[in-house]
């Protein structure tokens, strides 16, 4: 029997109710991206991750993207309790000045119990990190980077654009400057076995505190499109996915809370797999194949 920590579970102990997160977006662009908005990571789409977020690109928007934020999940909690998660392109690849005035708003605004920002390694400068260490000294601040693989040659395939190095200094500056650290990482990646994915859950559930596992889906537009269109990639069938979710699970360390076990990708612009667009579906038969694995959610 193996039990790993939800996201939901922590979320409570640490909050002491249900907190629900509000997408937004404080940034239009990422260092790899080219001014037309190409270029990136091959699965990328042009929206940047970020399909559901609500823009706020200043201090003065940021009231307004909360409200409109809250609406969407207005039918699911009375508790009024939410988490401020800049979630779309790089969320500190913008002027120190301007991420502290946005990150301050957050913070005022009713309601808001903690900070979540998605980034890249390589963009925390020194004045970024002074913002993110003054925030955390207000409110919990969760901080998410894409790490995806720990293996060079596929992070060389998908254009992730930095070293392994890179992510291990920005994982030990950012809990040095009290935030809570997340990493992302996509389990189907080209060339890659479920052994891979579950090396790169472990090296990332040793580093920081929690881990995204994410499905690597097809998205229009995009590089990995092509790829697809040409034959080059195979996207995993939806038992291969819950294998390797599974090895990934039992390859991290107890203390690693999961914050997430699959994607929810925009089905507007969903190529492949077909399956992943059915999120109830794959969570029941997750759930299933957790049973019958005896991997128990706490």
């Amino acid at each position: 029997m193996l039990k790993y920590i939800s996201a939901g579970t922590y979320f409570r102990n640490l909050f002491g109710c249900k907190v629900y997160k509000l997408a937004l977006g404080c940034s239009d662009t990422c260092p790899t991206r080219n001014p037309d908005g190409s270029g990136g990571c091959i699965f990328c789409g042009k929206e940047g991750s970020g399909e559901f977020a609500e823009t706020c690109m200043s201090a003065a928007e940021v009231s307004g993207a909360i409200s409109r934020a809250k609406k969407r999940v207005a039918a699911k909690t009375s508790d009024n309790a939410y988490i401020a998660y800049f979630q779309s392109y790089t969320s500190t690849f913008i002027p120190a000045v301007r991420l502290k005035e946005v990150l301050s708003a957050a913070a005022a605004e009713e309601g808001i119990r903690a900070i979540s920002i998605a980034t890249r390694p390589d963009c925390l400068p020194d004045d970024v990190m002074r913002v993110l260490s003054e925030t955390a000294s207000t409110l919990p601040l969760f901080v998410e980077l894409g790490l995806q693989t720990m293996h060079d040659r596929t992070a060389k395939l998908i254009k992730r654009g930095y070293d392994l190095k890179v992510y291990e200094d920005a994982a030990i500056r950012l809990k040095n400057a009290g935030a809570n650290v997340i990493t992302h990482v996509i389990l189907g990646l080209p060339g890659e076995s479920a052994e891979d994915a579950a090396q790169s859950a472990r090296y990332a559930g040793e580093l920081t505190d929690g881990i995204k596992l994410q499905l690597l889906y097809v998205l229009r537009g995009t590089e990995l499109c092509n790829m697809y269109a040409r034959g080059k990639y195979r996207p995993l069938e939806m038992h291969e996915y819950v294998q390797t979710l599974c090895e990934c699970i039992k390859a991290l360390p107890s203390k690693t809370v999961v914050h997430r076990l699959t994607g929810d990708p925009p089905k507007r612009l969903l190529v492949a797999p077909d399956w992943a667009a059915d999120k109830k579906r794959v969570l029941s038969y997750i759930n299933a194949e957790f049973e019958k694995q005896g991997i128990i959610r706490i």
